[in-house]
């Protein structure tokens, strides 16, 4: 199938007419905003109380529409796995993302996602990502050297979100990309900090109108090097390897997409990144046990502190994993997500028509008493092989499912488990006495005060 013969996906929708969903349980809040404010307040307490009032399909508005929420593991099979292609998820992320981030992979449906996916995952294959981890293992044990040499208290959340970044630029740009790095790493922040900004607009001096700026910074950035390495060829950076990049029939990507897949890739690839190992580095400062454990892992490697990690080293880490899945369920980095019906369906016998508004909370499901014993607790035994194969494939979906399942999973298993060997073999983590963290858990989890640890050498 050529690329040709594949147009764009081009559904309009009309949401439906609120008395075609009255029959759904629910409770849509003060007119124009709804619950909009009750769930930005507490978005775990919200869904949950929602769930025990309603059931587990409900109905709310929030952001200005009315919408249905699906909650547990069918729900996410229902609408994630989507065998019947019933949901699009361009027409769920688009009001999000839509402006700063358009075409990105998650923003296309369908025939043209399976395309895009495809010419995507060659950057993604076993050579490439051996090429990324030289350059990840040497900038986390950079890093990691860094806060061993200040030991004391450390703020978590801005230190990963600049090893993400400093990471990201490397693996996804190039280590040679020089001093233009800073502006891209800010436009691309401020790019994200625009994507949940609750001005939707680009006036001026909002955080959106700084967004729209960074993306056009981003824009002349790719736009200058794609020609340059497509000339040159070659190159073990992501950026490197979408420029050469083909579809099955052969042609490259175009321009556009390769700056719209670029920029979500940096994007999704950073922020939920920051998010998760900032969360990983607090359970195991509050779970002195399991972090001499995976000491304990790292120490069997038999590998002095300063040596680089291999990827075999990595395949010897199933406890490193264990906890940072266990972390990801507590927290997981899109605690919800938002896909609009194509069609007609029904869920737990409720009619539900085309054109509505759905989402999936992979943060309530990973809540579940009934999935979860005490879900509250940092067990990261929870994902033995044996009890992830005893539990519904759909209980855990930290990365989304199906068809748009993240694309960079391995990857993040990568840095994840590279990053845990560096830093339980060097340091020591604690949090200070009588201190709990406040996170914000919506739109991406992060701890209002960058969550405070005590760090000194191992």
């Amino acid at each position: 199938m050529s690329m040709q013969s594949v147009a764009p996906t081009a559904y309009t929708f009309t949401p439906p007419k609120r008395n075609s969903l009255t029959h759904i349980p629910g409770d849509e809040g003060w007119p124009i905003i709804g619950k909009t404010l009750q769930v930005l307040a507490d978005p775990k307490g919200f869904v949950e109380k929602s769930a025990a009032r309603h059931g587990l399909c409900y109905r709310s508005h929030m952001f200005g529409e009315t919408n249905i929420v699906l909650l547990g593991p069918e729900a996410n099979e229902l609408v994630l796995f989507d065998q019947a292609k019933q949901f699009s998820s361009e027409h769920g992320w688009g009001p999000i993302l839509g402006l700063l981030f358009p075409r990105g992979l998650m923003l296309r449906d369908f025939d043209e996602h399976r395309l895009h996916r495809r010419a995507l995952s060659f950057a993604f294959k076993d050579k490439p990502m051996k090429s990324y981890f030289t350059g990840l293992d040497r900038g986390i044990a950079a890093r990691v050297a860094q806060w061993k040499a200040r030991p004391g208290e450390m703020l978590v959340y801005p230190a990963m979100k600049q090893l993400t970044l400093d990471l990201a630029a490397t693996s996804f740009l190039g280590a040679d990309i020089g001093p233009e790095v800073d502006q891209i790493n800010r436009a691309f922040v401020d790019m994200v900090a625009a994507a949940v900004a609750p001005i939707r607009k680009p006036l001026p001096g909002t955080q959106m109108a700084r967004g729209v700026k960074g993306r056009k910074r981003i824009i002349a950035y790719f736009s200058e090097q794609i020609p340059i390495r497509r000339a040159k060829g070659g190159g073990d950076d992501l950026f490197s390897q979408l420029c050469q990049a083909t579809h099955e029939d052969g042609a490259l990507l175009s321009e556009p997409d390769i700056i719209d897949h670029m920029s979500f890739l940096m994007m999704a690839a950073h922020d939920t990144l920051t998010s998760s190992l900032t969360s990983f580095v607090g359970e195991l400062a509050a779970n002195p046990d399991w972090q001499n454990k995976l000491r304990d892992e790292v120490g069997a490697l038999g590998i002095a502190a300063d040596q680089p990690t291999s990827l075999d080293h990595l395949n010897a880490l199933p406890m490193a994993e264990m906890a940072f899945k266990e972390a990801l369920r507590l927290k997981p980095p899109v605690p919800s997500m938002p896909r609009r019906a194509v069609r007609d369906f029904s869920f737990r016998a409720y009619a539900i028509p085309a054109g509505t508004l759905v989402g999936v909370n992979p943060l309530f499901t990973h809540h579940m008493k009934e999935i979860w014993p005490e879900p509250e607790r940092f067990d990261p035994m929870r994902f033995t092989d044996e009890a992830q194969r005893a539990r519904h494939r759909f209980a855990w979906v930290p990365f989304g499912g199906g068809a748009h399942m993240c694309i960079g999973l391995h990857f993040a298993y990568m840095q994840a488990k590279c990053f845990a060997r560096h830093f339980v073999q060097n340091l020591e983590v604690s949090l200070p006495p009588g201190y709990k963290a406040d996170w914000q858990m919506w739109p991406i989890p992060k701890p209002r005060d960058g969550l405070r640890v005590m760090v000194k050498p191992a």
